[in-house]
């Protein structure tokens, strides 16, 4: 009996431990899973392009030597070893999407991630239907385009539905399969839809546990819905770039879970409920680019709100207070519209404060003189208003400076010379203004100064050479137009723009000058190709000199043609004389060159016909000779290039080149001192007096040849005096051909 029990407790023992053991080991990924994760991989290549932080090629990793649940983007059930999760955002996967694609047979997955790869114009099968355990689906960049299916909306248990279209309404919901979509899916926290053309009111269906709301560039339209408003678990409403109209509804007391609020680029009027400043939860409020009008009103203040944007609009009335009590502010932006009054020196309280525009407004007064204290300000745009006295700012040492935006106001007397602590500044804009000084040198000590525009003051003088070598190395955009500039053109300026020497690459990725934040975008004046044009910013490709309208003199330096980056050359109206450096060709990125209204003589050089890219060329009113050059962009010129140059020959002109070559004849034409005059006038008598010898020669020799045929004399002698009479004719013909 002993035995007995003991044999029985070995059994048990054995049991037990052999189900802690097999309780302890991960359930292995079943084999049919294995294989349709296979069959998946090789309908795709990885794409030997995709780059970025975030690319990670994950099924390159897959091996079916190895359980599947270790593969990378693959998570499995720790209870029966199913696939559940598969996470493929950013593989590089390229190819088409096979509407029976082995991946519909993961009925398991709960949550499937494709963002961020190139499916090549696939369509979104139907069959992601038939995956009903799914609560979270993720098509962000994925490359699919066409009709989104309307068996999504049978994936009952969605939490969260992310579609975004890589192309503006490459993908398609429509108004029918958007509604059947919210009435199936009232599980959805967070709804995404971007760039697909719903075409469709806003619906009243929306599920009740949203918490994100995101449905830009969709086509949307109507009025705003207080529904919408109601929606108490809202954290993020994302509705930008659509054509919502009317109001926004008064009573918004139901986002209190709010934190984002983005509806610009609409059609939205009315005036803005202050109680939408007042949210408790709001940090990002976004309302630019619409027609709400009149002010804004006084409110509760708020101090969880980061950002603050209502530029392009028609808000009228003064900044009201409240909004200048924010603590916590980093953005406020509140340009283009019609606001008046003073900037408050109160706006100084906000130390966080990042970005303060507040530009083409009808603000005046003085500008503040504390704001060159606010340490962490980065850009101040004040722009286009109606602000007078003088720049008595006192920028500390402290300052993060990077963009200083003053253009257009009334503001005189000299550029503070404290702006030499902005060490971070990278845009300096004090154009039309009424400023009174001479040329600033000193900015050249900034290490990342890129723009530096002072056109239309009053800056008088020479701009004497610079001491520093590295003096204004990182410019790529000067502008000192329509000032009261005097003396030589700054050859050792031009010598230190280090940047200009550079032909700026363009590369698949556009960078900006003085790029803040996608949130602000500086503007800048300048005039190109002939036309004052206004960017709203500045590619770190296009280089800039502009001193045109000044009163500079002397001669065009040929150091120009060692800027090679240069895309505009302005010089036109001064009292520049010399004639045009041959190496100006050198600028091979050269799309704009004027030179209007100097004194510049002598030819234009044939080699600027190399110049590919040049489509706006002014050479006139100045003393140019000789023949225009032939081929290419100047084919393209028309007269107005060169009216007002009397000696300029060939076409567009109606004067003859005389030649089919569009070379002149001529040697390029150099200023003559007055004994070379004299000389070159004894020349051409000597010549006249020579011409007249052989005229009279040939008259009496042709008399005696016709005498000595006409009376038969021997052969040898005539044919010696038609060879002397050809010598004479081809003399007289080179001669010619040279004068």
């Amino acid at each position: 009996m002993a035995c007995v029990k003991l044999v029985l407790f070995f059994m048990l023992y054995s049991l037990l431990c052999q189900l802690a053991f097999s309780s302890s080991l991960p359930h292995l990924c079943p084999k049919h899973q294995a294989l349709a994760l296979l069959q998946f991989k090789q309908m795709f290549t990885i794409n030997p392009n995709a780059s970025g932080d975030f690319y990670n090629p994950k099924t390159l990793s897959w091996n079916k030597s190895i359980d599947c649940c270790s593969w990378d983007g693959v998570h499995c059930d720790k209870t029966t070893g199913q696939a559940i999760e598969l996470d493929l955002t950013c593989s590089g996967l390229q190819g088409k999407f096979h509407p029976n694609s082995s991946l519909f047979q993961l009925s398991s997955l709960k949550r499937l991630d494709l963002s961020h790869n190139d499916f090549s114009g696939s369509l979104i099968s139907p069959k992601f239907g038939e995956l009903s355990n799914l609560m979270h689906l993720d098509f962000i960049y994925s490359g699919f385009i066409g009709l989104i299916p309307a068996e999504i909306s049978h994936l009952s248990k969605l939490q969260a539905l992310h579609i975004w279209s890589d192309n503006p309404y490459g993908l398609t919901l429509g108004p029918y399969n958007f509604q059947l979509l919210l009435k199936n899916l009232t599980q959805l926290r967070e709804l995404e839809l971007v760039s697909v053309n719903i075409s469709s009111s806003i619906p009243l269906n929306f599920s009740s546990y949203l918490t994100t709301l995101w449905l830009p560039r969709t086509q949307l339209g109507g009025a705003l819905t207080e529904r919408v408003f109601h929606l108490s678990n809202l954290e993020d409403l994302y509705l930008p770039t659509n054509f919502l109209t009317g109001p926004i509804p008064s009573n918004v007391s139901g986002f209190q879970n709010l934190k984002s609020l983005y509806l610009s680029s609409n059609y939205l009027n009315g005036t803005i409920p202050s109680s939408i400043f007042s949210l408790p939860s709001l940090k990002w409020l976004h309302l630019s680019n619409n027609s709400f009008s009149g002010k804004i009103q006084e409110f509760k203040p708020n101090n969880r709100l980061l950002f603050i944007s209502v530029k392009q609009n028609q808000l009228q009335g003064p900044i009201p207070k409240s909004l200048l009590d924010q603590q916590g502010l980093n953005y406020l932006i509140l340009s283009q519209n019609n606001l008046r009054g003073q900037i408050a020196s109160t706006v100084c309280n906000l130390k966080t404060l990042g970005v303060l525009d507040l530009g083409s407004n009808n603000l005046n007064g003085t500008i503040p003189h504390c704001l060159g204290e606010m340490s962490e300000l980065a850009v101040l745009d004040l722009n286009n208003n109606l602000l007078s006295g003088t720049i008595n700012t006192t920028f500390n040492t402290e300052n993060q400076l990077r963009i200083i935006n003053l253009y257009g106001n009334k503001l005189k007397g000299k550029v503070p010379s404290s702006l030499i602590n902005c060490r971070h500044l990278e845009f300096l804009d004090l154009g039309n203004n009424e400023l009174n000084d001479t040329f600033p040198s000193w900015l050249g000590g900034l290490p990342y100064l890129q723009i530096l525009s002072l056109r239309s003051n009053k800056f008088h003088g020479p701009i004497s050479d610079s001491r520093t070598n590295n003096s204004f190395a990182q410019i790529r955009v000067i502008d000192l137009s329509s000032n009261g500039f005097s003396g030589n053109l700054p050859v050792s300026l031009f010598e230190n723009f280090q940047s200009m020497k550079i032909i700026g690459e363009n590369s698949g990725t556009r960078a900006y000058i003085a790029d803040y934040s996608g949130n602000y975008a500086n503007t800048l004046i300048v005039t190109t190709k002939g036309l004052d044009q206004k960017l709203p910013r500045v590619l770190t490709t296009y280089m800039i000199i502009d001193l045109s309208r000044n009163k500079f003199e002397g001669y065009l330096t040929s150091i120009i043609g060692d800027l090679v980056g240069l895309r505009t050359l302005n010089l036109s109206h001064n009292s520049l004389e010399g004639v045009i450096p041959a190496s100006l060709h050198q600028l091979s990125v050269l799309e704009s060159l004027d030179l209007s209204s100097n004194k510049i003589g002598g030819e234009i050089p044939q080699q600027l016909a190399s110049l590919t890219f040049l489509a706006v060329l002014n050479l006139s009113h100045n003393h140019l000779v000789g023949c225009i050059p032939k081929g290419k962009q100047f084919d393209t010129f028309e007269n107005s290039s060169y009216q007002g140059n009397d000696g300029l020959r060939g076409l567009p002109l109606s004067k003859d080149c005389g030649g089919d070559d569009g070379i002149s004849q001529a040697t390029t034409p150099v200023e003559l001192d007055d004994d070379d005059e004299e000389e070159e006038e004894g020349d051409l008598i000597s010549w006249q007096a020579v011409l007249m010898g052989f005229g009279c020669g040939l008259v009496i020799g042709l008399s005696i040849i016709h005498i000595i045929l006409s009376t038969h004399y021997p052969v040898w002698f005539s044919r010696m005096i038609v060879k002397f009479e050809k010598r004479i004719v081809t003399t007289m013909e080179r001669h010619n051909k040279r004068y």
